[in-house]
């Protein structure tokens, strides 16, 4: 078995949902490495939108797409995860990609925060399609997060059963905080 990081895991379950045509959601768009698998697996008839609230996190991910050739199926977004439901329908989108916390090699002091991601997660539920799925990777070491973490996973918890599988994993013996990856699948 390979020594996955946490967006290898979270990849994994995407490349097994995402089929050529469908529209896909970064909801933290970051340096791009989630918005360009995502315009990978999505194909020349799919769309991605990604959505950041740094201007230079969405050039970085410009940057990226360009440099790869996928550029045209991207739609790079300013604005809050939080607004999701502005830009797609209910129920039309296949896959939900979170990163919570901080752009990497970026500010500190601007990171997700618990009363816009648990929105940006309300919204996504409705925006998925049946057995679409939510990928969400949280980081809540060092400097931010863990507020936001235990009001994630907490909102995760009361989410009904009926409606909605909840897995979460774990790191259990890395030190430090480690990731905590999830996988929420509507159903």
């Amino acid at each position: 078995m390979k020594n996955y990081q946490i967006t290898q895991w979270c990849s994994h379950f995407m490349k097994e949902q995402i089929r050529p045509g469908d529209l896909c959601i970064d909801a933290t768009a970051g340096n791009g490495h989630d918005t360009l698998l995502l315009c990978r697996l999505v194909g020349e008839t799919g769309r991605v939108l990604a959505f950041d609230i740094q201007p230079e996190a969405l050039e970085r991910t410009r940057s990226r797409l360009t440099e790869h050739g996928v550029a045209g199926r991207a739609e790079l977004i300013l604005d809050s995860h939080s607004n999701l439901s502005r830009y797609a329908a209910e129920g039309s989108v296949s896959c939900i990609v979170f990163n919570l916390g901080y752009l990497p090699s970026g500010d500190h002091t601007i990171a997700t925060h618990p009363k816009s991601t648990i929105a940006a997660l309300e919204a996504g539920l409705l925006l998925l399609q049946k057995n679409g799925i939510i990928s969400l990777c949280i980081y809540s070491g060092k400097d931010s997060g863990f507020v936001e973490r235990d009001a994630v996973l907490a909102y995760l918890k009361a989410l009904d059963p009926k409606r909605f599988i909840v897995i979460m994993s774990q790191y259990y013996n890395r030190p430090n905080h480690p990731p905590i990856p999830v996988l929420i699948i509507k159903i």
